[in-house]
């Protein structure tokens, strides 16, 4: 598994998952602005830009995610967070072991199957995959994501390394994810978080999540799209992750 890692001489870990057709630079400026007192890894999921595995699965890339911890850091880190495609992931990992974090942040997880959007995928990449390398498309798709300019170019050069067969499975497990009676097990303190102004079915959601998890925090952030919470206002997500540890 390929991570890049900020503050490696400290102790406690927070681990952030990117969103889908993302990579790790989605939480490149968490990282900065944590990397002076926490070690931050940012894994690159299956799939995705530079990684050394397709994408087979959200639960088949949890059980990755779990044994990377299990062997690079006995098991347990202070937080683990994640966005989109990355927070699904995140909730099957909860799902998997219980006891992996202390803390965990999902933000804007799609818990509620779609048929028929998962239907549709293979027929709409398959017809719009030659695109990705036209640079007027991607900016026209990176304008449709609401994610801060100083992001496109990292956003271009990665979405061509995506294979249109990587991009069809991880986006067809997005839409296919479920959420699993096992979360309920879960011991970490947990923020759930969405924007606004995103669809209907990720608030509804998280609002299954946060019931499944009455002692969770759930959070509407007013006025954000889909990601811009961590993509676009780094210092507010920051800031409430060290109130979140700091029990505040």
């Amino acid at each position: 598994m390929k991570v890049i890692e900020y503050g490696k001489e400290n102790k406690e870990v927070i681990v952030l998952l990117h969103g889908g057709g993302l990579s790790w630079w989605n939480y490149r400026r968490e990282a900065e602005l944590l990397s002076d007192r926490y070690h931050i890894v940012l894994p690159v999921l299956d799939g995705h830009a530079e990684s050394d595995e397709n994408f087979c699965g959200i639960s088949e890339n949890a059980q990755r995610i779990i044994g990377y911890i299990d062997s690079e850091f006995f098991g347990k880190v202070k937080v683990i967070g994640g966005l989109s495609l990355g927070a699904q992931i995140l909730v099957e990992i909860l799902s998997q072991r219980k006891d992996i974090c202390e803390y965990a942040i999902i933000e804007s997880p799609s818990l509620i199957p779609s048929k028929l959007t998962n239907s549709l995928i293979e027929s709409s990449v398959s017809s719009s995959y030659s695109l990705i390398e036209k640079k007027w498309f991607a900016k026209m798709q990176f304008k449709s994501l609401h994610i801060n300019e100083e992001y496109f170019d990292d956003y271009y050069r990665d979405t061509q390394l995506i294979s249109k067969e990587n991009m069809i499975a991880f986006l067809k497990a997005n839409t296919a994810y479920e959420l699993k009676e096992s979360i309920k097990d879960c011991s970490a303190l947990i923020r759930i978080i969405a924007g606004g102004k995103e669809q209907s079915s990720i608030h509804r959601s998280v609002k299954l999540l946060h019931e499944m998890l009455p002692e969770s925090v759930l959070e509407i952030k007013e006025g954000l799209y889909h990601g811009e919470y961590s993509l676009n206002h780094p210092e507010e997500y920051v800031e409430d992750l060290l109130l979140m540890i700091n029990g505040k």
